[in-house]
């Protein structure tokens, strides 16, 4: 089987005080002046994007009806160590009207699917937690 293009994301980002990043298509237009956290901010909402599709399929592929669309809240760390600047992501799932074990499950299976899980496994460390209530953004 050849591999088939399903969508490229084409942006233009420019730096410093007047720094923006802007799609080809123009969905995403967004002033960028610092690049953190700007950066951090944006792979999250990508990551969490992908993963929230990821959590859709595998649900699908294991016959489970989602009641409704999952959430992710996803926390991106930049940190600086020995070694120089790396990343840590934290990402707070909650599908609801799913027992727990089921939406584990589901979880698991999301970042063996994920297009964006699969670039950094084994780069950053990822911690998944389902949460059965709504976390609230600090």
């Amino acid at each position: 089987m050849s591999d088939k293009v399903l969508y490229s994301g084409k942006t233009r980002t420019t730096g410093r005080k007047d720094g923006a990043s802007k799609s080809a298509d123009g969905f995403l237009d967004i002033k960028l002046p610092e690049p953190h956290p700007a950066a951090e901010n944006l792979f999250g909402a990508a990551w969490s994007a992908c993963y929230i599709g990821a959590l859709e399929l595998s649900a699908q592929q294991k016959k489970v009806k989602l009641p409704e669309s999952p959430r992710v809240d996803a926390e991106i760390d930049l940190l600086r160590g020995d070694s120089g600047f790396f990343l840590r992501a934290r990402f707070n799932v909650q599908i609801p009207g799913i027992d727990r074990a089921t939406a584990e499950e589901l979880t698991e299976l999301a970042h063996q699917v994920c297009p964006y899980s699969k670039a950094v496994h084994g780069n950053i460390e990822v911690q998944t937690n389902v949460v059965e209530a709504e976390p609230v953004l600090v």
